[in-house]
């Protein structure tokens, strides 16, 4: 008889689940179904709905040293202390920046460790990322880390075809590595590679419940990762498992009994889902996502670490102390220092990402900027909203641009009926009637409004215009 018990968090009554255990196949199950290769991934649906459940603390993890380092020149040692600073800088005297994650596989990122240990930092705590072996786990007891992220591939795809091993061997495995990290008192984190191709009730589960045994036999946590390695999960409600997001929390936290401060979503954007799936598995029961910085990592890229600072105030309606105005910082020290190009129009720190060139939205900018800029860019990014001029430019642009650009005072600006606006406007409709395809630059404007207002006898310095 399965046992009815009130659930504190719901106060609803709920029959005991079964008892999840090992399906010990003798061939994979590559869940052909849904993830036929020659053709694009089958999203299924049996309408199974699982409730909200945020948890009471949700918080941000970072891979920029790690995962963001697979896709790139490697970082030095000195940008990984810049930038940590920078992490520690964002999420704010509440930690909302709780992890970092490093590589310790090369001097370089061991010397960057250390570095940032000597900073001496509450947040982000400093832990690190292992292939679940005996020998990379010496690397982490060596440091002196007080916990490592453990990779625990749990796919058949990758159990059998990388392993070449049963899902038995598998998780004796990796038992064996969580044992070690666990008598030598360094907290675990379980990676869950490939959650999302993986079979959830028949090994995911039962191996989830074999770590909390061993977290009640050792008195420790043992963190959980879900990685949606390849990006195939879903935030659709009633999509069936293993793509979909609320499914797999839900099997975490309920099936598995894993508490929700000891899970994490790790998201990847092949097909556009990273920060949807993020903030779904907040949603549903995930209180920490990895993240990383700019979305830079493996193939597409990881889950943003800005854009779940943002996804963060508005589900909590509070930034909870993080200095978004860092933000701006990070990405002009990877354009200038690290010579990384950001995407122009990549929300939040692309250079034209609150720009406005249409001449419709530029008058109603001149009215009021909130009518066509996010929220107050200045504020929260210093970044004013900007009209760039281009053929669609009107009177209203080219005034709202020089006002910007010269940092007029409010009772100097210019408006769109002003005889230095009216001549540059002829200038910039010149250009475009003569065939030119490209955005006029604020270099170009500025010799044309220097020559025009020498026409007209007028004098513009910043923050002023006098005739």
């Amino acid at each position: 008889m399965r046992e009815v018990v009130m659930n504190d968090k719901t106060n609803l009554l709920q029959l005991e689940e079964h008892f999840y255990q090992l399906a010990d196949v003798t061939e994979p199950n590559t869940f052909r179904n849904l993830f036929p290769y020659t053709e694009i991934p089958k999203i299924a649906f049996n309408d199974r709905i699982v409730p909200h459940n945020m948890p009471e603390e949700i918080w941000i993890t970072d891979t920029t040293f790690r995962d963001g380092q697979q896709s790139r020149a490697p970082y030095s040692t000195e940008q990984i202390v810049t930038l940590y600073d920078y992490m520690h800088r964002l999420g704010g005297p509440n930690g909302k920046i709780r992890q970092c994650e490093f590589f310790l596989y090369s001097k370089k990122d061991r010397d960057a460790v250390y570095k940032c240990m000597e900073r001496g930092y509450q947040f982000p705590e400093i832990n690190s990322w292992i292939r679940a072996s005996k020998k990379d786990f010496e690397l982490v007891r060596d440091l002196g880390l007080k916990e490592t992220g453990v990779l625990v591939s749990c796919s058949d795809y990758h159990i059998f075809y990388k392993m070449k091993m049963t899902r038995k061997q598998a998780m004796e495995s990796y038992l064996s590595v969580i044992r070690d990290c666990l008598e030598t008192g360094i907290i675990p984190r379980c990676h869950l590679e490939d959650i999302t191709r993986s079979d959830i009730y028949g090994y995911v589960i039962p191996f989830c419940r074999e770590l909390m045994k061993l977290s009640r036999e050792y008195n420790m946590p043992i963190k959980v990762r879900a990685c949606d390695t390849m990006g195939y999960g879903v935030n659709y409600p009633g999509a069936v498992i293993p793509r979909s997001v609320q499914g797999i929390i839900y099997g975490l936290t309920t099936h598995a009994g894993v508490p929700s401060e000891w899970i994490e979503w790790h998201g990847h954007n092949d097909f556009y889902k990273a920060v949807s799936n993020s903030t779904t598995a907040w949603l549903y029961g995930a209180s920490g996502v990895n993240c990383s910085l700019f979305g830079i990592g493996e193939r597409t890229g990881n889950t943003p670490l800005e854009a779940m600072v943002f996804e963060y105030a508005q589900l909590r309606g509070t930034l909870d102390g993080m200095d978004t105005r860092v933000i701006t910082e990070m990405a002009e020290y990877y354009e200038k220092e690290i010579g990384y190009t950001l995407p122009p129009r990549t929300p939040f720190v692309g250079k034209n990402f609150n720009v406005t060139r249409a001449g419709i939205h530029a008058d109603g900018l001149l009215k009021n900027e909130e009518i066509y800029n996010i929220f107050d860019t200045e504020k929260f990014l210093n970044r004013p909203v900007v009209l760039a001029v281009s053929n669609t430019s009107g009177l209203a642009g080219i005034a709202h641009l020089m006002n910007t650009y010269y940092h007029l005072k409010v009772n100097r600006q210019l408006s769109k009926t002003s005889p230095l606006v009216a001549k540059v406007k002829e200038w910039v409709d010149a250009e475009y009637e003569g065939g030119r395809v490209t955005a006029i630059t604020d270099e170009e404007l500025e010799v044309v409004i220097d020559r025009v207002c020498q026409e007209l006898g007028v004098t513009i310095v910043e923050g002023e215009q006098t005739e």
